[in-house]
């Protein structure tokens, strides 16, 4: 059953180390939870909670994004037990933390990898972020190993594997499900992050550290 999601709310923080931006946004959540019967002989609050975590952690909700961990539980109602179900039906009220950033917004993240197609980033907790040729840093071409260089009247700036970057966010998608899916593709992304480097500050950091 898909959660009832009541409305959202954000930011939540103004950005991590590394990370410049309001990407984490508290979402108020209803959703009819039923806890399994292992679970039924502790304390309500722990039960619902490790139950939440379970279903929510790390998962995406379409629209609203990747769940990083429950903020809080605001309600517990109910505890109906249907016919043979052994579990216990509870309508719960709950906020979870979400990492939605905006289109436009700055981020921090490195390098994770580099190919025709462009590069893969990776924020630790998040790496399904892709930054396609046309929003590298122009003109560019792609050199030895797979690493772009970025062709500036000053020189040529490599791209190099776990650099930290700033790029600015360009797109979110949240793809369906494909019916099938090729043996050597990548695997599947419910949230997906265009990235774009092309401008003034963004790219490598050391190409506009003072």
């Amino acid at each position: 059953m898909l959660p009832s999601v009541s409305t959202h709310y954000g930011p939540l923080l103004k950005g991590r180390e590394g990370v410049r931006g309001t990407m984490f946004y508290l979402s108020l959540i209803e959703h009819n939870l039923p806890v399994p019967p292992h679970l039924l002989s502790r304390p309500l609050l722990d039960a619902v909670k490790e139950e939440l975590e379970r279903l929510f952690l790390d998962k995406v909700i379409s629209s609203l994004g990747l769940c990083v961990s429950v903020y809080d539980i605001q309600s517990i109602e109910g505890g109906f037990i249907f016919p043979g179900d052994g579990s216990s039906t509870y309508k719960v009220v709950f906020r979870l933390v979400m990492f939605r950033p905006f289109v436009g917004e700055i981020l921090g993240g490195r390098i994770e990898k580099s190919s025709a197609d462009g590069l893969r980033l990776s924020l630790g907790f998040f790496n399904d972020i892709y930054v396609p040729v046309h929003l590298l840093q122009q003109p560019c071409k792609l050199g030895p190993d797979n690493i772009w260089i970025w062709q500036h009247e000053c020189g040529e700036l490599t791209l190099d594997l776990n650099e930290e970057v700033h790029f600015r966010v360009a797109d979110i998608k949240y793809p369906s499900i494909p019916i099938e899916q090729k043996e050597d593709a990548e695997p599947f992304a419910p949230m997906e992050i265009i990235g774009d480097i092309y401008g003034d500050g963004l790219g490598l950091l050391s190409w506009w550290a003072e």
